[in-house]
């Protein structure tokens, strides 16, 4: 039997060869950083960082549709996977045959946390300190902006980012008021909350809904008070070595809002 974490307090560190599968995208990446490559056999196919690497390692599905009977095949030594991307039964029925870590971010320093203790299981405590140290550095050094914003993850039904995930908290450190911060996790709204709302800002992600031009033009069209933009929705919900990169865009973000 193996075991299963939700408290982010992280288990002992795995020793003889790794056999490593992530079942989120950012964790997946974050692995290759850390020098994990050769030892990771599994990912799904909404893994698509660092390119070419990744294509060579076995798919077992998407993040809410893992199919247990590839993940055993793979006869894993540990699987990587979050409490808000994965299905809690698929997790525990994964938990039942090899030993299963599972994230829970919802803040920057959660997610340093969380990559010292997989470098820490992994047996990469120096490289995996080093980043979780310079994503904060980097991190401190950003600009703030003075606004109101809301952010929208999904189209039909409209859904925004709301109190208590990771993207509210990025929106904070940037300075951004998040309009339906006060509304738990994901919450479902229509375009007339949004018309009543007038936000400064509305930021449309790049996922999990493809949002593009079109969808912008619409809704600027709908709320003539507010800016609409597009933003890339990795450097928003990603957390792992891809923060590096996101540092860079939110100073850039903030220089193009201001």
């Amino acid at each position: 039997m193996g075991w299963i974490e939700y408290t982010g307090n992280g288990p002992n560190a795995l020793t003889g060869p790794q056999r490593l599968v992530s079942l989120v995208p950012s964790l997946t990446e974050l692995l290759f950083y850390l020098g994990l490559g050769p030892q990771v056999v599994g990912r799904t196919h909404f893994c698509v960082h660092p390119m070419p690497e990744v294509r060579k390692v076995a798919s077992v599905g998407g993040t809410k549709n893992v199919h247990l009977e590839q993940v055993l095949a793979l006869n894993p030594t540990l699987v990587l996977a979050s409490k808000e991307e994965n299905q809690r039964s698929q997790v525990s029925a994964i938990a039942g045959h090899c030993p299963v870590y599972v994230t829970d971010v919802d803040c920057p320093s959660a997610a340093y946390d969380m990559i010292r203790q997989i470098g820490a299981l992994t047996g990469k405590e120096g490289p995996a300190a080093a980043l979780a140290g310079l994503i904060d550095a980097q991190f401190e050094q950003l600009a703030k902006i003075s606004t109101e914003a809301v952010y929208l993850i999904w189209k039909d039904p409209w859904m925004a980012a709301g109190g208590g995930t990771y993207i509210h908290s990025l929106m904070a450190m940037l300075g951004m008021a998040n309009r339906f911060g006060h509304l738990p996790r994901y919450p479902q709204i229509d375009l007339a909350q949004l018309e009543q709302l007038a936000p400064v800002w509305v930021l449309l992600s790049s996922e999990p809904y493809p949002f593009g031009q079109a969808h912008r033009l619409e809704l600027q069209a709908r709320l003539p008070y507010s800016r609409v933009m597009l933003v890339d929705g990795e450097m928003f919900s990603w957390y792992g070595s891809r923060m590096l990169l996101a540092a860079t865009y939110f100073e850039q973000l903030v220089h193009a809002m201001a």
